[in-house]
């Protein structure tokens, strides 16, 4: 289990990924998107830890940038960074 911080009273969320036995992972579910400074440097560490790159850093205009991703166990993984 990784849980992700969170502080009290400040803009943040918290989570936690949990690997189940009973729950299989899959392409074709929710995707979660993980907030970074930059994702163009986490997507560039992707293949390197057994994953595959499904969408290279993209431009949202405005809204930032975003890459997709599948981790080395099969579920589909967004990034998305302002910069």
């Amino acid at each position: 289990m990784l849980s992700f911080p969170w502080v009290e009273g400040k803009e943040n969320i918290s989570g936690a990924l949990v690997k189940m036995e009973q729950i299989k992972p899959g392409v074709g579910g929710t995707i979660v998107y993980l907030a970074s400074d930059d994702c163009s440097v986490e997507i560039s560490r992707v293949e390197k830890a057994g994953g595959k790159i499904i969408q290279p850093r993209m431009a949202l205009g405005e809204h930032g940038f975003s890459a997709l991703f599948i981790d080395s166990e099969g579920n589909t993984v967004g990034l998305h960074s302002m910069n």
